[in-house]
Parts: structure tokens; sequence; C-alpha cells
């Protein structure tokens, strides 16, 4: 909830963004805290349903650093190297023992909640101005909404460390 020299993270703001995720087809939402994309630190709370589907992702144009929270609720970063196998999985929980992760710029990443109405600080740098592209997508994952991605949904919730998504018709002999 915001006033004018605060905005509050509580439980009633908590509530209502688990709302929005829950009824959104992406099944997430997003709550900036920072004002304008002109900022040199953006803020915001990623709240996350299980089921959605967030790319795996680098931030190299131009390099930037992301710092993420839990909250609330438990979820799982993923880091990659370069044709997608897992080199970590770092399971964060508002209930510790691990709480958060700060990625080094160009780090290959996905986030995968585990519970419901898991809410989730990020903080990355700015601006972002729309003259470069904030993110490079990993071509060998299924962009948001094509088909594969919700193999890959089912994939990234038990992915382990040396693992890596083939998709289907592109699987070795079993």
């Amino acid at each position: 909830m915001r006033d004018t020299a605060i905005t509050r993270l509580d439980d009633t703001l908590f509530a209502r963004l688990g709302e929005e995720a829950r009824q959104s087809p992406r099944r997430r939402t997003h709550f900036n805290l920072h004002h304008g994309f002109d900022e040199p630190v953006q803020r915001f709370l990623n709240v996350i349903e299980p089921g959605t589907y967030i790319p795996p992702h680098r931030h190299v144009s131009p390099p930037k650093w992301e710092f993420t929270l839990v909250v609330r609720g438990r979820a799982a970063v993923l880091i990659f190297d370069e044709t997608g196998t897992v080199l970590a999985r770092h399971v964060l929980s508002a209930g510790g023992p691990l709480h958060g992760v700060e990625l080094t710029a160009g780090t290959w990443h996905t986030l995968v909640a585990e519970e419901s109405d898991t809410v989730v600080l990020e903080i990355k740098e700015g601006p972002f101005t729309g003259s470069h592209v904030e993110k490079e997508f990993a071509t060998w994952a299924p962009a948001e909404g094509e088909a594969g991605c919700t193999a890959m949904v089912n994939w990234l919730g038990a992915a382990r460390e040396g693992e890596r998504f083939a998709p289907l018709g592109e699987q070795g002999p079993a």
C-alpha cells in the first residue's frame, strides 16, 4: 500500500497480489516499487504461482546484476550454462535457510515457484530506457506462449544440476 512518504509491504498487499497472480493466465503479477523506468535501481515484487513460466534469460545489454529475495513462500533459482545445462539450483524460502541470491551480469537463470503465494523482491540495475534489449532469452528454451512451455515448466520444477532440457523430438534413446 502506498502513501506519499512510504510504500508498505504488508499482508493486505501480499493477499491482493497473490489473488492477481492466481487469476492471471501467466500465473504471476508485478508490483513496482520504483516510480519510473528511468530510475538507476529498479525494485519490484514478483508474485508467482506454481505453473508460471519465466523463460530462462540473462541481462547483458548492457550487463546488469540482479538481486532476488523471497519474502513469502518458496522458489527456486536455476542457473544454466550456454547450452541450457543446469549448473545450480538454489531453493529460496522466506523461512530459510537460504533467503536470496545476487546474480552477476550475464548469468543465465530462471525463477520457479515452489509454493502458492510466493512473493519475491527483485532488485536490478536500471535505467530501462527502451534503447537496448534488457533481457536476452535463451534459444534452447521455448519462448513464453510457444509449444513446449508446459513440458519446460514441468522439467524446471524437477531439474537438477547436470541436467539439460530436451524438447520432444530431441530426446536421445531411453
